[in-house]
């Protein structure tokens, strides 16, 4: 299909290795989850595809997005790391999201969903930040969430109050997170957090990147 191999651009950080082989052109499998993970709802997307002689449905453009398993990538070194934790809406129910930015460079580093907030919980996501991170010696910017400043304390990491300057530049950057999942939640009923929190990381991917 030439039409869509001229919307191909860059596309580079969608890896469909992990995507079962289908009747679908791998260009317009990255096209559709780029599409909508940049912002369009599953039905504009399907609308694209079917312009481009594609003919897909709603549930099969989510379950691309879903099986690409897209994440940020790992091997960062940042000098400071904005953590950030929101309470949003799935559905009818109430869950946390958690995110850690740079804001040297505005990309996500981590994003995680989780059904309340305790310090057990914030200690798994630091755990799996420092996994992917190389954040021994990285500066951590916290606003007056107690619990994250107890689980910073206890693994021996600096950190330090903060609700302005390099805090405040990533700020839209959750925002914009907190207006995504909203969007999400209204384009899928029925939608399972761990589904969420799938396109959530897709999205933290998709932001990094070059696009």
């Amino acid at each position: 299909m030439p039409e869509i191999c001229r919307l191909i651009g860059i596309r580079d950080w969608i890896y469909l290795d992990s995507v079962e082989r289908e009747r679908t052109p791998q260009p317009a499998m990255t096209l559709g989850i780029q599409s909508h993970v940049s912002g369009l709802s599953l039905s504009n997307t399907v609308e694209l595809l079917e312009d481009l002689g594609v003919d897909r449905y709603r549930k099969a453009v989510h379950g691309r997005v879903q099986k690409a398993d897209l994440q940020p990538e790992p091997g960062r070194s940042p000098n400071q790391i904005v953590l950030d934790e929101m309470e949003i809406q799935i559905n009818d129910q109430q869950f946390w999201r958690y995110a850690a930015a740079d804001p040297a460079t505005n990309d996500l580093l981590q994003v995680r969903l989780f059904s309340t907030t305790t310090i057990a919980l914030t200690e798994i996501f630091l755990r799996e930040l420092r996994d992917k991170h190389d954040v021994e010696t990285t500066e951590f910017l916290v606003d007056r969430a107690k619990h994250l400043q107890t689980v910073l304390q206890r693994a021996g990491l600096r950190f330090q109050l903060c609700r302005t300057g390099n805090r405040n530049a990533v700020e839209r950057i959750f925002r914009e997170l907190k207006r995504r999942t909203s969007s999400f939640s209204n384009c899928f009923s029925h939608v399972e957090p761990d589904s969420a929190e799938s396109w959530l990381q897709a999205f933290a991917r998709w932001h990094n990147a070059p696009n």
